[in-house]
């Protein structure tokens, strides 16, 4: 990112230049594993610019492939994963701090790397069939359900 003259890149928004605003924040697979939800969310609503965009990708937790493994479902990842999010949850969280949600895109992929470590995790060994199965499964009852195994959200200011 640095060679292509992106010079705010840092791990954590904790070490960021408290003052700036950002006109672009991506976490991919991190608002799950935050331990101050609610700091964060309100982080972000200060330090993103009034027109920027805020991109969240999160496991699903009505996927179908989380319906399907239950208590095995890789994407709970306890004790890694602090907080579980549905559509609603995310929809909820982010209007509480003056955002909206303006798209959601699914991740064609997770479906296919959680059910491999959920068949690991219920088996003892990776189940490549059936981790194939359920996640080409999972997508498929996901086009008309919109419930993919994880989802991005791309948000705005209200």
């Amino acid at each position: 990112a640095k060679e292509q003259g992106l010079h705010q890149v840092e791990p954590t928004i904790w070490k960021l230049n408290q003052t700036n605003q950002y006109e672009v924040i991506t976490m991919w697979h991190v608002l799950e594993h935050v331990h101050q939800l609610q700091q964060y969310v309100e982080w972000l609503q200060n330090h993103l610019t009034k027109k920027g965009t805020l991109i969240v990708a999160v496991p699903n937790l009505n996927a179908y492939d989380a319906q399907q493994y239950k208590e095995y479902w890789a994407a709970y990842d306890v004790p890694r994963h602090l907080y579980h999010f549905s559509q609603q949850d995310m929809k909820r969280l982010f209007e509480q701090k003056g955002f909206r949600i303006q798209e959601i895109l699914p991740m064609y992929f997770d479906s296919f790397y959680v059910s491999m470590l959920s068949s690991k995790y219920k088996n003892g060994k990776i189940s490549y069939l059936e981790s194939y199965i359920k996640g080409l499964t999972s997508n498929w009852k996901a086009r008309s359900s919109g419930e993919y195994s994880s989802l991005i959200y791309v948000i705005k200011h209200q």
